[in-house]
């Protein structure tokens, strides 16, 4: 994923009210970033890292700027959660995940049941959904999910299960936005029962792809598949 245009440096102030930003500029002007990510942001966050900013084209919009990564551990964090989506469109359109099949026709934002699905695809006679989520938040070697409790979550991997029932293939994307990590795990300390869903939809027949992503100023590129440690309970 090529970012639109070229991004903005900067040293963070700091993060408040969960959506803001306050961004100090290279010609030492403060301005104030959208910050997309409602978790705690756990282990991605420190005042004075480099950062960088996107600008708005929309002359309406309230705030000029969308925060995008982070500098921690010599490293960029992609913090931005909606660039997670647009990379694993990328990924499955162009078969960097060689044990998933050639998709024919790929698709944003699918309805099933009372749900969303971030991307439905097509190949031959089966019928894929995938959901994708954004994983910034480092514990030692291990990259966790989630770094907040989320109960929308909990019901996306519930409906993946109800889709793997109904005879759809499913899976998880997990997009890790940071390259000082080598391993996926659920985070049990902060939503145990994300962690026992992840768990049971595993054992029900859906497949979770942790894809660790070089993050830079310039774009955001596949790396590589993580192994899973699903813990069970000991983190």
């Amino acid at each position: 994923m090529k970012f639109d245009q070229p991004l903005i440096h900067g040293r963070l102030i700091k993060r408040y009210k969960r959506f803001l930003a306050d961004i100090l500029l290279d010609n030492g002007e403060i301005v104030t970033a959208h910050c997309t990510n409602s978790g705690s942001m756990k282990s991605c966050l420190e005042e004075n890292a480099e950062v960088f900013i996107s600008p708005s084209s929309n002359p309406n919009r309230k705030l000029h700027f969308t925060w995008e990564m982070i500098k921690i551990n010599n490293g960029w964090v992609g913090i931005n959660t909606s660039n997670p989506n647009r990379v694993a469109f990328e990924i499955l359109d162009s078969h960097w995940i060689d044990t998933l099949p050639k998709f024919n026709l790929l698709k944003r934002e699918v309805k099933f049941d009372d749900s969303r699905f971030d991307i439905y695809c097509e190949s031959l006679n089966q019928k894929w959904f995938f959901e994708v989520k954004n994983v910034t938040l480092k514990d030692g070697q291990y990259a966790r999910f989630p770094d907040a409790v989320t109960i929308r979550g909990q019901k996306h991997l519930q409906t993946l299960v109800k889709a793997k029932a109904d005879g759809y293939k499913v899976a998880m994307i997990y997009i890790i936005q940071r390259t000082d990590v080598n391993v996926f795990a659920p985070a049990w300390d902060i939503d145990p029962t994300y962690a026992k869903e992840l768990i049971k939809a595993i054992k029900a027949g859906v497949t979770v792809y942790p894809v660790q992503v070089n993050v830079s100023p310039q774009n955001i590129e596949p790396f590589k598949i993580l192994p899973i440690d699903l813990g069970l309970g000991n983190f």
